[in-house]
């Protein structure tokens, strides 16, 4: 064998690590571009889809022919992984939303008509390359446009909740705010049945006789006024914060989202719009932002022992005792 033969042979093995040069395609590439975008590279997007399924099963909704199935898809996405990914799952549960909604027509809750849209936004996202980042940008828009038309509804279009009216009404005829009157604004229960005579609604033109006399503490009127503004700037800054893009940091954002999920569903007796509010922020984590998916964790739990243990009330008798 002559000298150029062993060059040869000593030279073919380290074609193995060359580049290919041929004009055949790379067919790695297009997987490794692929999975550069899926869902697994960010733990909180299936966080995100599970909790939504866990707050379906928390608050059954629809008429017999929607809610067995609702509660069938949130199970099923629950127990199999390859479910929890699949985008007409999502579809069919953003549809069976849809029939709720047009069942209820014109009185569904309002978080329902987010609840379809976000339901949507999952399905989709599930079908474009990158799931989590379009599923984060969906959430912004649909939490920011949701906030803003909440201001707007406030600020421009209804003058009761602009000057204090709504809150001041709604502490004393709401039930679910009884003890939040009793325990912060100072009302005795003796105080809060007059007060409730004196502004329940009468048939048009119906006059009392002897209409009682409203007592209004100055704590209650302060509660309201901190409610009210309280409320309008929380609901500002979320949406200022969702919708704008600025050098802040990104967390500014979930801090917004956070404060007015862990003071507003203290008192507000609406846990599902709570949850639903969370599980859309999860979505908007990154990946290495572990503590934050952690807090929003946290905020969803404690939302729910808001909606579970009558804490208002067991202080207020802790209070009272003391």
């Amino acid at each position: 064998m002559n000298g150029a033969s062993w060059r040869a042979r000593l030279a073919w093995p380290s074609t193995l690590t060359e580049p290919v040069t041929s004009g055949a395609p790379d067919v790695t590439a297009g997987v490794q571009e692929r999975e550069a975008g899926s869902p697994a590279d960010n733990p909180h997007f299936d966080t995100a889809l599970r909790l939504t399924a866990i707050a379906l099963l928390l608050r059954p909704m629809g008429p017999w022919f929607v809610r067995p199935v609702i509660l069938a898809a949130a199970v099923l996405v629950l127990i199999f992984p390859k479910a929890l990914r699949q985008w007409q799952v999502w579809g069919a549960l953003a549809v069976l939303t849809g029939i709720r909604i047009v069942h209820d027509w014109p009185l569904a809750d309002n978080h329902i008509y987010l609840l379809g849209y976000w339901l949507l936004a999952v399905s989709l996202a599930l079908r474009s390359r990158d799931a989590a980042s379009t599923l984060a940008d969906a959430s912004r828009a649909l939490i920011g446009l949701a906030f803003a038309f909440a201001v707007l509804w406030k600020v421009a279009l209804s003058p009761d909740f602009i000057d204090g009216r709504f809150f001041r009404v709604t502490l004393v005829t709401d039930p679910r705010f009884a003890a939040a009157a009793r325990m912060i604004g100072g009302l005795s229960d003796e105080q809060l049945r007059v007060a409730r005579e004196a502004v329940a609604l009468l048939p048009h033109g119906a006059e009392l006789l002897d209409p009682p006399e409203l007592f209004e503490p100055a704590r209650l009127r302060l509660f309201a006024t901190a409610s009210t503004w309280g409320v309008l700037v929380l609901e500002t800054m979320v949406a200022a914060l969702m919708l704008l893009r600025s050098r802040l940091p990104d967390a500014l954002r979930h801090v917004a989202l956070l404060s007015f999920c862990g003071v507003t569903y203290a008192f507000a007796p609406v846990a599902g719009f709570g949850w639903l509010l969370l599980v859309m922020g999860l979505s908007q984590v990154e990946a290495r932002q572990v503590w934050l998916a952690r807090l929003y964790q946290l905020t969803f739990l404690v939302v729910l022992f808001y909606d579970e243990v009558p804490w208002a009330e067991l202080l207020l008798k802790f209070v009272q005792q003391g």
